[in-house]
């Protein structure tokens, strides 16, 4: 992402000085941990846990040497530590290291990523009350059905956030597994108490077999989890496009007093971070198919989801909570024009009504069959006149339904009576 987009809180994860911060507290851990079982002496590990330190440009320099970033890693350590660096990285190879720490970075991630989303998760519950009662024609295939409110629209929204939440909490709960096992997961060289210990204080658990590496079946899960989430916010946002298209104008995005739309029209109002969403949504998508790409590899291991994970997970991380931060506010500070609906909804002559006509001529003894005929002879004369005006004309009807009960039937109120019943279901 570039940099200005990227969130403070959310960047600094990604960063390599913090990447590896947590490596070395992966191998500080590592030592304790040997320390408790008297493999390292206390003392040496003392030493480590005051000395270790890393330098960036000298992992880098090193690196240029030996091309293997966890031993530059290492070496740059060594050189701060002294004698007792013998001490460190024993018995471990170098994912037990990059695992553990990448998927506490994960989880760090995905904490800050729920976060976004109970935010989000606030300020839809508050539109949605606000707007329970704003009428609006419902749409299907592009076309006027039946009446609902823009409150509902949004309750709709806040209940799939909601179980977008709980994926991500089950995503989040999913990754944070650590394994310092050794170059097969046997525990060769290593007693299982290091990787318990070192993942407890980690606040991660210790993965129950694996190999030389932790199984990326839990990071495509969790990639998977945030495309999911970039989907919803892809629809979101496709319906606010929608929305605030010319012919309908019912809702747009905030529009600030020095803001300009386009360098050639003055006049232009677009739907730029909608537009943007679903654009970046789709990267989402791409990651998360990469990420179900690196869940099989050769034998043990192999390093061909290394490189595609350091692009995907930090991008993705970072993609969600820039999306999400931006949805938020977007939905907060939403120009909803309440006339506009009622317009576009009484400007199809009150056809959405026709489910309620056919449904009493049904009543009234009819066919389902005969009472569509009529129904639909009289929706299919809009140029001529109104539906109800229609109705009201028709004779053949006419002997079915009295003219008082076809006025009925046009009744917003009725059509809408069970709105509080959705919302009381979802829990606004």
């Amino acid at each position: 992402m570039i940099e200005r987009y990227t969130r403070p809180q959310m960047g600094r994860i990604w960063t390599r000085e913090y990447r590896f911060t947590k490596m070395l507290e992966v191998e500080i851990l590592a030592c304790e941990a040997q320390g408790i079982l008297g493999i390292i002496p206390k003392e040496a590990v003392k030493v480590i846990r005051e000395k270790a330190r890393f330098d960036i440009a000298r992992i880098d320099e090193i690196e240029a040497e030996v091309h293997h970033d966890v031993i530059a890693f290492l070496t740059s350590v060594a050189e701060n530590v002294g004698e007792e660096s013998r001490y460190i990285h024993l018995g471990l190879t170098s994912s037990d290291v990059l695992d553990t720490a990448l998927s506490a970075q994960m989880r760090e991630a995905g904490q800050l990523l729920e976060k976004d989303v109970q935010e989000l998760l606030g300020v839809l519950r508050e539109k949605a009350k606000e707007h329970k009662e704003t009428v609006m024609v419902g749409r299907t295939h592009g076309i006027h059905a039946e009446p609902m409110t823009f409150g509902l629209k949004l309750c709709l929204w806040y209940s799939e956030m909601k179980r977008n939440l709980d994926r991500l909490a089950r995503a989040v709960e999913n990754i944070s597994y650590g394994k310092l096992s050794g170059a097969v997961g046997t525990f060769a060289h290593l007693d299982p108490f290091v990787e318990e210990y070192t993942c407890e204080k980690l606040s991660l658990k210790p993965a129950p077999v694996s190999t030389q590496v932790i199984q990326r079946d839990r990071h495509a899960e969790y990639l998977s989890t945030l495309a999911i989430i970039g989907a919803s916010l892809e629809k979101f946002a496709l319906e606010i496009r929608a929305l605030q298209r010319t012919e309908i104008a019912e809702a747009e995005e905030s529009f600030g007093p020095k803001q300009k739309g386009s360098s050639a029209m003055p006049h232009k109002k677009n739907p730029i971070i909608s537009e943007r969403i679903c654009g970046l949504a789709r990267l989402l998508r791409t990651n998360a198919l990469a990420s179900l790409e690196n869940v099989a590899l050769w034998h043990e291991r192999d390093i061909s989801h290394s490189s595609v994970e350091r692009v995907i997970i930090p991008d993705s991380t970072i993609l969600l909570d820039y999306m999400l931060d931006k949805f938020t506010n977007l939905v907060k500070d939403l120009v909803v024009h309440k006339d506009r609906m009622l317009e576009n909804l009484e400007e199809s002559g009150g056809i959405i009504f026709s489910q309620k006509v056919l449904l009493e001529l049904a009543r009234k003894g009819l066919s389902r069959e005969e009472a569509y005929r009529l129904v639909q002879r009289n929706a299919l004369r809009r140029e001529e006149a109104t539906f109800k005006d229609a109705l009201l004309e028709d004779e053949e009807l006419l002997r079915v339904m009295d003219a008082s009960e076809i006025k009925a039937c046009f009744d917003l109120k009725e059509s809408l009576k069970n709105v509080g019943a959705i919302f009381k279901r979802v829990g606004i």
